[in-house]
């Protein structure tokens, strides 16, 4: 017994014990309502219709040297009801940014929630699209295009 406390101690993995099934399930589940990550948001793309409107929130001269293709360059700043007004009140817009180092895509989810917009991030941003092995393109995109 004493070898186990000494071990949750000293382990901080094992300090704090993990949760019930049923509250990992609800927990679990609830981040996919927020998120969701460079592989499904890949494939969804591959689609004729992906279901969403993919935003790259980095500076212009980073969405210029590279991007995902299919993606809007729209920085947080002017994500204003008039930029969106093209589009359904229910569309999802998934947001993305350099990576897990930024949180610019967590920024502009934000912004598109207090506008009442549908939103996930793309967790692992550029950083993540490359780790994942896909192309990046130089291809510009607009609001109007999509």
């Amino acid at each position: 017994m004493t070898t186990q406390v000494t071990t949750q101690l000293s382990n901080p993995v094992l300090a704090t014990p993990a949760a019930d099934s049923q509250s990992a399930i609800a927990h679990f589940s609830s981040t996919l309502q927020f998120e969701t990550d460079c592989w499904d948001t890949h494939h969804a793309l591959e689609s004729e219709n992906p279901g969403f409107v993919l935003l790259d929130v980095r500076s212009p001269e980073a969405y210029a040297q590279g991007h995902v293709p299919g993606a809007i360059n729209l920085l947080r700043g002017k994500i204003i009801p008039s930029k969106l007004a093209a589009y359904p009140s229910d569309t999802l817009f998934v947001t993305y940014c350099a990576g897990p180092h930024c949180n610019g895509a967590t920024k502009a989810a934000i912004v598109l929630a207090k506008l009442g917009r549908p939103v996930k991030i793309m967790i692992g941003g550029i950083t993540g699209w490359i780790d994942e092995g896909f192309s990046l393109t130089k291809e510009p995109r607009d609001l109007q295009t999509n």
